[in-house]
């Protein structure tokens, strides 16, 4: 059996072996694999001029939708792939965090569509003035870029690798090419195929290279983005390579790095901390055989609860059952491949003459239902760095496996120092009751770290846990973890798409955002936009509202009713040494006097107002002064229907820019509404 590639529209074998498979339990053989002789230049250029259009032309609405329905469908079949997961050595928990985990970053980042326009472009942050009349003005827009984003990923999560990327570069408009690590990447092959024959992505908007890759970045250009998981020593050869550094080729790296726990020195034993830190360090340890870029490899101690935290956590590593994960009660399970054990114990072997083994024996261990000699297994090994201050080569030698160290520190500062000694991090986690404690140590390592996580007893049950990077926040970290970010929700998508300032007349700016600008024109809707369905509505269709005088009956019928007396508007006597020349309407009885005049109160395709933003008073209003609003379609965006009963409707949001007698804007403010369409199909 091969594993194959998905290139140019077909699953292609490739010439020849370059690697062979084998199952880590067993070490039978599983397949193998191959790229030699793929034509990269005409893989990059596929995914540049059939997948980059197809998605280009759908609306971040539309790519939401798409991506939600394949977490749908991945999802119904997601038993598929645990079984072939298995062969990667993953316990039944490993899997699920590589596969639901997978596919929970397409559920979150389809639910980001709700944060951008209903356009294939994003308009960034709000206009800029540039001129004293208004006339001119600039803003800023997003679009996807022409390329491809080329996806190099690590062996160590083949399904979670791939789907938390595409996830975002395909929610941008942009599409990919994956390479998966060649040791793992049958596992990838399965999912590619199941996404292939779905037929939920556009053709060309997802390519699979199963071998070794060999030369797919010499085609790269300025429009593709490439991104690295791996080793930060294969990272930086990779970002110097010429073509990217003459292409300027943006080159997301994200690498293994030397991660700590930290234990709170107020979190003694028989504290709920202490034996949460016990238990999270134990996990980290174990989980997918400790092979996770976010795993804990430094455990700072105070001083004085070394041999405390020492024998707890011997304690739990000595109850941890390794094997075949199929049999019952095996907790942790093999390595990936027969040459990741090489590795780490290449690494643990230079890790000893440097420090103390204090739990674990590379050559004396027991497995449950499984042999060592056929599979890729490796025991939890624990040392002990009593000087790591001078006995350094715990911050600079990773050993990718189930490998920690214990380290004590004196105070506060010296644990910072040795957070510090790991020249940067993915992840940084501190156990402690004592938010002053926790305010101190985050905010003097976090320019060290990617992430901080502060678990105590009443964050612990619903806590995601220190090696989880979750969708919604970024995931990278400073200098060893390769300087680079991914995920991080909008902030993620917004890596693929270039930023781009304009510059015009307010009506020219409206027309390419497909947003209302200040000083663009306004013509009158006829009828009342609340008479109008949602296909029926233009941006900048205005309804002028008549006018109303305001009184001071008015302000303290308002005090009366909200139970707002607040002096400036109740008491006259109290305003001196205040901006108020007289009592002042309340701001919030200026916006409901404005619905009062821009409502067209009946029953029409309006079916609600949900919210209001950015609502600002800008001018104070007395009593005597006349108001009246512009009111204006300021922005559309298409809902899809939640099953054959919804209503079909898309939300539409309104300018209210509520105005004097002199002309002069007194309060704005952008209302939320759904309204109906005409189509209801």
């Amino acid at each position: 059996m091969k594993t194959k590639n998905y290139v140019l529209g077909n699953w292609d074998a490739a010439d020849g072996i370059e690697l062979t498979h084998h199952h880590s339990i067993t070490g039978e053989q599983i397949s193998t694999c191959s790229s030699k002789g793929l034509d990269y230049h005409a893989i990059l250029d596929y995914g540049r001029k059939v997948g980059g259009p197809a998605l280009r032309k759908m609306t971040f609405q539309e790519r939401g939708r798409m991506l939600k329905a394949l977490a749908l469908h991945l999802t119904s079949i997601k038993k598929k792939f645990y079984g072939l997961s298995a062969a990667t050595g993953a316990t039944k928990i490993d899997s699920w965090i590589d596969i639901e985990g997978g596919i929970g970053n397409l559920f979150a980042n389809a639910s980001l569509r709700r944060q951008f326009p209903d356009l294939p472009y994003y308009v960034d942050g709000s206009a800029a003035p540039l001129s004293k009349e208004g006339s001119f003005i600039g803003h800023h827009i997003m679009v996807p870029k022409k390329g491809v984003a080329v996806h190099i990923n690590a062996f160590n999560f083949p399904i979670w690798g791939m789907l938390e990327k595409i996830a975002v570069n395909l929610m941008a408009g942009v599409p990919a090419v994956v390479k998966p690590s060649e040791f793992t990447s049958y596992l990838t092959e399965l999912m590619v195929k199941e996404i292939i024959e779905s037929k939920i992505l556009p053709e060309g908007s997802l390519q699979l290279v199963s071998g070794l890759g060999r030369g797919i970045l010499d085609h790269v250009t300025n429009q593709d983005v490439v991104t690295f998981t791996g080793s930060a020593k294969t990272g930086k050869i990779l970002k110097a390579l010429p073509n990217i550094i003459e292409e300027s080729v943006p080159f997301n790296l994200e690498a293994d790095s030397l991660n700590a726990c930290v234990l709170g020195e107020d979190a003694k034993p028989g504290t709920e901390e202490f034996d949460l830190f016990v238990k999270e360090v134990q996990r980290e340890i174990t989980v997918k055989t400790g092979q996770k870029c976010t795993a804990v490899r430094r455990i700072l101690v105070p001083e004085s609860l070394l041999e405390d935290v020492q024998k707890a956590l011997i304690g739990r590593l000595t109850k941890t059952t390794i094997g075949n994960p199929s049999v019952e009660g095996v907790r942790m399970g093999a390595l990936a491949s027969k040459e990741q054990v090489n590795r780490v114990k290449e690494n643990v072997e230079l890790l000893m003459t440097n420090q103390e083994v204090v739990y674990g024996d590379m050559d004396n261990y027991e497995l449950l239902g499984a042999n060592k000699e056929k599979g890729a297994f490796f025991p939890p090994i624990l040392f002990r760095n009593d000087d790591p201050f001078n006995k350094t080569l715990v911050h600079e030698v990773e050993a990718f496996g189930p490998v920690s160290t214990i380290l004590p520190y004196k105070n506060m500062d010296e644990a910072v120092k040795l957070i510090e000694m790991g020249k940067g991090s993915l992840v940084t986690s501190i156990v402690t009751a004592n938010d002053k404690l926790a305010t101190e140590f985050v905010t003097e390592a976090a320019h060290m770290n990617g992430r901080m996580l502060v678990l105590n007893s009443r964050c612990a049950k619903e806590s995601t846990g220190h090696g989880s990077p979750m969708p919604l926040l970024t995931h990278g970290g400073p200098g060893r973890a390769g300087g680079g970010e991914e995920m991080g929700g909008k902030r993620g998508v917004l890596h693929y798409l270039q930023r781009t300032s304009i510059q015009g007349h307010p009506q020219t700016i409206t027309a390419i955002t497909k947003q209302f600008q200040v000083g663009a024109d306004q013509p009158d809707s006829e009828p009342h936009v609340f008479r109008k369905h949602f296909e029926e509505l233009e941006i900048g269709q205005t309804v002028f509202t008549h006018k109303h005088t305001v009184t001071t009956a008015d302000i303290v019928n308002f005090a009366n009713v909200s139970g707002d007396n607040f002096y400036a508007h109740m008491d006259e006597t109290s305003l001196e040494g205040t901006i108020f020349e007289e009592r002042v309407a309340h701001g919030y009885f200026i916006l409901s006097k404005a619905a009062g005049l821009f409502v067209d109160p009946a029953k029409g395709p309006v079916l609600l107002n949900y919210g209001i933003d950015e609502c600002r008073f800008t001018k104070p209003v007395y009593a005597g002064a006349t108001v009246g609003v512009r009111f204006t379609v300021k922005e559309k965006i298409d809902q899809e229907k939640r099953d054959d009963e919804d209503i079909a409707k898309g939300i539409v949001k309104f300018l209210v820019d509520v105005y004097d007698e002199t002309g002069e804007t007194v309060a704005l403010a952008t209302i939320l509404t759904m309204v109906r369409k005409i189509n209801q199909d």
